[in-house]
């Protein structure tokens, strides 16, 4: 999928120049000349934004505060000029980077790659957790030994996934009932412990580590 740049400046010329370039390099490329369409552009959840500072209207400070609490890609300011306590204002307000203008497209490009790079290792970071030679797999819902895929049942992952997402953390028999079947299931949360037999079981095929471990009259949790 091709990632998608929002260009908001008031310079005609910059953003067609920008536009020009973006879309040469294979991104999806969304402009704005003004305050107002940069907020109404955000509404298009870019992966990126290049953010002039000084817009008519709202400038580009305000447009950053306004957007930064409902948008997480990164801002990337554009400005003709830079000091100290104007950096401190743009990144009190929620930017990322500046750019200094005149600015060469190749280091532009460069930061952005970097940018863009950065928030997809973030993505990676929330999908997967490695515990040893042990990775969880979240997107996938499945454990990997290695290159070995280990299968689970629905349940035994989401119990995997409940005390690997907060390993080290004890949960007794009760809590993972309730959390995995619900609190208006009718049942026995023994039934927990017969589901952790056979995860373990499913991992013991594998390594002979134990990750999740039995806390004596208290429940289980996952080993940091």
């Amino acid at each position: 999928m091709k990632p998608k740049i929002l260009i908001a400046d008031d310079e005609p010329d910059i953003v067609s120049m920008l536009r020009s370039f973006f879309e040469s390099k294979g991104y999806m490329v969304l402009t704005a000349v003004n305050g107002a369409d940069t907020l109404k552009q955000a509404e298009r959840h870019p992966d990126i934004l290049l953010l002039d500072i000084n817009m008519p209207q709202m400038d580009g400070l305000e447009v950053c505060k306004r957007i930064r609490d409902h948008l997480s890609c990164p801002i990337l300011f554009l400005t003709a000029r830079i000091e100290d306590a104007d950096k401190v204002k743009g990144f009190a307000a929620g930017g990322d980077d500046y750019i200094v203008k005149p600015f060469s497209l190749v280091e532009l490009e460069a930061r952005v790659s970097a940018h863009l790079r950065r928030e997809a290792r973030r993505g990676m970071e929330a999908q997967v957790r490695f515990s040893g030679e042990l990775t969880v797999d979240y997107s996938q819902r499945c454990l990997f030994f290695a290159d070995q895929r280990i299968g689970l049942a629905k349940k035994e992952f989401d119990i995997v996934e409940l005390l690997s997402q907060n390993a080290g953390q004890i949960f007794d028999k009760e809590r993972i009932y309730e959390r995995i079947w619900g609190y208006d299931k009718e049942g026995d949360s023994s039934v927990v412990a017969e589901h952790i037999r056979r995860i373990r079981m499913k991992i013991a095929a594998y390594t002979d580590r134990a990750y999740i471990k039995t806390v004596w009259g208290c429940g289980y949790q996952w080993k940091r």
